[in-house]
């Protein structure tokens, strides 16, 4: 089984969501965090007073488990600037949330064992 898996591209959730609807056990813990990346702005964008902006990433860490094979993902639920209002981020981090409450109903309904974690 170890090697038939294996040789499969393994990089999305999807992929992990067939493998539990072919009836394999699956299980899943999952990670979240908050990531700063300094983005470069090009000088022809208007209104730009500096080069650069501090933005974030709200990332949802995957960690599979099936039988002895392993696999992560990391998938982007959000991006905002880091000096933005602090409405605008609960509803960057609300949004995120609820993105991510809809990949949990698609793993549940493969029976992927995992326990849910929000934002």
């Amino acid at each position: 089984m170890a090697e038939e898996l294996e040789k499969r591209d393994l990089n999305r959730i999807e992929d992990f969501i067939s493998i539990a609807k072919e009836g394999k056990e699956v299980q899943l813990s999952v990670s979240l965090r908050k990531q700063t990346v300094t983005q470069k702005l090009r000088p022809e964008e208007k209104n730009v007073l500096k080069n650069e902006a501090d933005i974030y990433l709200l990332v949802a860490d995957f960690s599979f488990t099936v039988g002895t094979l392993t696999g992560k993902i990391s998938k982007i639920y959000v991006s905002g600037t880091v000096d933005e209002p602090l409405n605008a981020t609960r509803q960057q981090t609300s949004i995120a949330n609820s993105r991510l409450k809809m990949d949990y109903l698609r793993l549940r309904s493969a029976n992927i064992i995992f326990e849910e974690v929000f934002f």
